[in-house]
């Protein structure tokens, strides 16, 4: 059974869609990397709600949600979704799913809700560190097009200050943590896969209890090429409970 929801959040309302067949299980929380919208998830959204509650939603001015006059910052995007748990009166403990920014909010929400969050599985997701580190490794064309993108949902300024809001809240945390690399990403060289993966790797460093996996021969799209992959993560993390 799935209900689709409209909430008021401030000044808009949020559209999210809830499967609630599992009672008793911790609901499983996915947010989408910049620019998508819940659509990003029908690869796996199916199957992992045979076996939990699973809530999928459109941040504010994507997919069916309407703006947000709040900056678009990771804050006040954790903000806008814990007023969306609260008025859909889906209550923890929740397991949190982020994929590439929509790791960087729910690291953040983690961080902020420790006592409420049973796992997170970050699925290809931005380090906080990614422009000072990473970027300047890609060639010219490559960071050209990665500066362009932010049109859609924050702007650039807004995504790097979401960046620095990881790093502030940056602290270590009991929540049982995974994380999915992409192991075959697109325009990458040998030398900038292997620092991505490091990379990833060194994100274990936030929880006391950690798991880091490659994902061979996938994309920066895990959840689509190779869906088992985030499907048995959040399995491993619900069986733990």
């Amino acid at each position: 059974m799935s209900k689709e929801m409209f909430l008021q959040i401030n000044d808009f309302k949020l559209y999210a869609k809830f499967y609630c067949e599992n009672y008793g299980k911790p609901t499983v929380i996915m947010d989408a990397g910049y620019g998508d919208n819940s659509e990003t998830w029908d690869s796996v959204i199916e199957d992992i709600s045979m076996f939990t509650n699973v809530l999928i939603y459109d941040r504010a001015g994507l997919g069916k949600s309407a703006p947000s006059s709040n900056p678009r910052t990771s804050r006040e995007m954790v903000k806008e979704l814990k007023t969306l748990l609260i008025e859909s009166g889906i209550q923890p403990p929740y397991i949190l799913v982020g994929h590439s920014f929509g790791g960087v909010n729910m690291r953040i929400f983690a961080t902020e809700n420790e006592n409420e969050v049973r796992g997170l599985v970050l699925v290809d997701s931005t380090p906080e560190d990614y422009r000072e580190r990473f970027l300047p490794t890609m060639s010219q064309d490559f960071q050209q097009a990665y500066n362009k993108q932010f049109v859609y949902e924050c702007n650039y300024d807004e995504f790097m200050e979401s960046l620095n809001q990881l790093k502030e809240t940056r602290k270590k945390i009991e929540v049982p943590l995974i994380v999915l690399s992409a192991g075959k990403k697109a325009h990458y060289t040998k030398e900038s896969q292997e620092l991505w993966n490091e990379m990833q790797r060194e994100i274990l460093e936030i929880s006391y209890n950690g798991e880091f996996k490659i994902v061979e021969n996938s994309n920066h799209y895990i959840q689509r090429e190779e869906p088992d992959a985030v499907i048995q993560a959040i399995k491993k993390l619900i069986d733990m409970d």
